[in-house]
């Protein structure tokens, strides 16, 4: 989680995280949820840096996936580190979640502010 750290430290200095930096927050982020919610029901996609599936339920086959949580990078930052809550990010159309299942309000934040991993 070193790269969230650097992006935050970018972030808290009123600075753009590097490419790279942001790239690597962003993966790293990803996997932490996908970890903390297995599953195949809910796709997050952060573009250009990846997407996920997660949460448990029913498995999603071929096409579009009927719940789909995406938005930009930074976002996806500040939301994963509890600056920006989901209500919040959904309201000012920073998010978009279709779906019935596409709510991730339970599962964040998955590090803290300064981007250091949670003690759970």
């Amino acid at each position: 989680m070193d790269a969230v750290v650097d992006a935050m430290a970018a972030i808290d200095n009123d600075e753009a995280p590097d490419r790279e930096s942001l790239k690597g927050a962003v993966r790293a982020l990803l996997q932490a949820l996908a970890a903390k919610a297995p599953g195949h029901t809910v796709e997050v996609r952060v573009p250009p840096y990846g997407a996920v599936q997660c949460v448990e339920g029913p498995r999603h086959r071929r096409g579009t996936p009927p719940n789909v949580v995406e938005c930009q990078p930074l976002v996806f930052l500040l939301l994963a580190t509890g600056r920006t809550g989901w209500q919040e990010a959904l309201k000012s159309g920073k998010v978009s979640a279709s779906g019935q299942r596409a709510d991730l309000s339970d599962l964040l934040p998955l590090a803290a502010p300064t981007g250091e991993p949670l003690d759970e």
